[in-house]
């Protein structure tokens, strides 16, 4: 059908990373991700799902009766139909925001999305994917989030930060440790150390639930 999304989840939680981190809001997890970076937690999501027509979709959201909705994945973009349900979800009056990979093209998303955008790390094995185009059209509702494995990624980081001026294009710089990889007190003290105008940011839901699918 025209209107079907494949689904892997929609659950209630609390936002676990982003600026609304804390804030109870309902996941949209869209199945599929052409990028396979090495440190993902939802390969689960690659594969599988199930079709749901935009109408359905917007009716279990709505059953939870939330303020905030957030589109992820995956990559929620690799779906077309992902767009018109992006602009359904505003149309409903819902807080949205959309996290997204950075390698695809985020224009026709409606401007009152907030777009979460990665831009991946040498780190990640997919920075060679980033869609540097994407950064023209931030605006300021968006965050620009790294996900950062180590000191090598940290300075690349910050090196597309004073690059890009990001601080001055979006809302929010975003700065994650790596699950397991970087330790996140070491990052916190590079990010005092410069005095860098970004977000340091960790995965809440890791903390509470250890990144329990549903959670």
């Amino acid at each position: 059908m025209l209107d079907t999304l494949r689904i892997t989840e929609i659950f209630f939680s609390l936002q676990g990373e982003t600026r609304t981190s804390g804030l109870p809001t309902v996941f949209v997890r869209l199945t599929g991700c052409p990028l396979r970076c090495q440190y993902c937690d939802t390969a689960y999501a690659f594969t599988g799902g199930a079709p749901m027509t935009l109408q359905a979709i917007l009716e279990k959201v709505a059953a939870f009766n939330p303020r905030h909705v957030c589109v992820t994945g995956g990559e929620p973009l690799a779906q077309p139909n992902c767009i018109p349900l992006l602009h359904s979800l505003c149309e409903a009056g819902y807080e949205v925001s959309l996290e997204t990979s950075g390698a695809l093209d985020i224009e026709a998303v409606d401007s009152r999305v907030s777009r979460v955008v990665d831009l991946k790390t040498p780190g990640s094995a997919e920075c060679h994917r980033n869609r540097y185009e994407n950064i023209a059209a931030l605006q300021l509702n968006d965050q620009v989030k790294f996900v950062v494995c180590s000191r090598e990624d940290y300075e690349w980081a910050r090196s597309k930060l004073i690059e890009y001026g990001l601080e001055r294009r979006v809302d929010e710089v975003l700065f994650s440790p790596s699950h397991g990889q970087v330790d996140a007190r070491a990052l916190a003290e590079w990010i005092i150390e410069d005095n860098l105008p970004v977000r340091f940011q960790l995965q809440l839901h890791k903390l509470l639930w250890n990144d329990e699918p549903g959670h």
